[in-house]
């Protein structure tokens, strides 16, 4: 192919590339994901996100099919543009099967990023680089000297540190533990976490100016906290699911509890689920079924979490009432 057909196949892909993503946008938009602060529409609008997916996965039978934007063929390399802007995760590392980083579906980071409540000037901690696309959408709104990402694993740092530089954008990109947070770049007025915790760590409430908002998934929920001082932190879980993967370091997932003798409609409901992850450790199945029960299937709103020196528990209706679960 000549030099001239290459730009030409260049500029169509690229085209390809600005139709899909808008309408992404304007499906995002359509969800309502981003109603609490629209300004992240234009955001979206601007962040090209298959610049931070050069390659994902996607399932197959027998196993997973990688898309890669290098691919000779062309047909290959629009389907990889096409998928780059669908509304869904997509998974970008694998190791024997098992998914270890994916960039999350764009209309649940819009949620979060909007439930984050940014204003300009506030200095953001994100734990859990990925790709580097949540940090490019942080970066692009409050600037890259103000948003600080970090990830343990080197190969997902480095590899975030070039697609946000082939993207234009240069936040502060640290490998280290998420869990340990980023003391170097602190104060922060807001913490966003792209995978699960079992607790809230305690750094964060250090690292954190009084009144900052830390927004993290935990038990298949998003827990929006605000920060008192560094001991003291708390707030109520957002209505919406969120499953993410584990943040690495933090220690082997705990075995599932049996669930024999809990009725099938609650094994398959997940907001039995979402209290059965809640209270592990705390609550046998056949109790959380019967707590499930007499509080009429509680929606996560009515769950909160509350910080306190040494001692972190989540609950239900009130911090202070008979429904508390410590948090290990």
């Amino acid at each position: 192919m000549g030099a001239h057909a290459l730009d030409k196949y260049a500029k169509e892909l690229a085209d390809l590339a600005a139709s899909a993503r808008a309408a992404l946008v304007r499906e995002i938009d359509a969800s309502g994901a981003w109603a609490a602060d629209p300004v992240w529409r234009e955001v979206f609008e601007a962040v090209p996100r298959h610049l931070f997916v050069p390659y994902y996965y996607v399932g197959v039978v027998g196993g997973h099919e990688r898309r890669w934007g290098e691919s000779p063929d062309p047909r290959t390399r629009e389907q990889w543009v096409r998928g780059a802007y669908v509304d869904a995760p997509l998974a970008t590392r694998l190791r024997d099967g098992e998914l270890l980083s994916s960039s999350s579906q764009p209309s649940l980071m819009a949620m979060m990023l909007a439930e984050l409540r940014v204003e300009p000037g506030d200095r953001v901690l994100e734990i859990g680089a990925g790709t580097g696309y949540n940090a490019a959408l942080l970066a692009h709104r409050l600037g890259d000297d103000l948003v600080t990402t970090v990830d343990l694993e080197p190969e997902i740092t480095e590899a975030a540190r070039r697609h946000l530089a082939a993207a234009g954008y240069h936040p502060t990109v640290v490998t280290g533990d998420g869990a340990r947070g980023v003391p170097e770049r602190a104060p922060y007025d807001r913490i966003i976490a792209t995978c699960t915790l079992p607790s809230v760590p305690r750094a964060w409430l250090a690292q954190s100016r009084p009144g900052a908002r830390i927004l993290s998934p935990l038990a298949t929920g998003l827990i929006a906290l605000t920060v008192r001082d560094a001991e003291h932190a708390e707030g109520r879980f957002l209505p919406t699911p969120a499953y993410f993967v584990p943040l690495r370091g933090g220690g082997p997932e705990p075995e599932p509890a049996p669930l024999g003798g809990v009725p099938r409609r609650a094994r398959e409901d997940e907001l039995f689920r979402f209290l059965l992850i809640l209270t592990r450790g705390n609550l046998d199945p056949q109790e959380v079924f019967t707590l499930w029960e007499r509080e009429g299937h509680p929606r996560r709103e009515r769950y909160g979490i509350t910080v306190r020196g040494e001692h972190e528990w989540a609950w239900l209706d009130d911090p202070e009432g008979p429904y508390a679960w410590p948090l290990t």
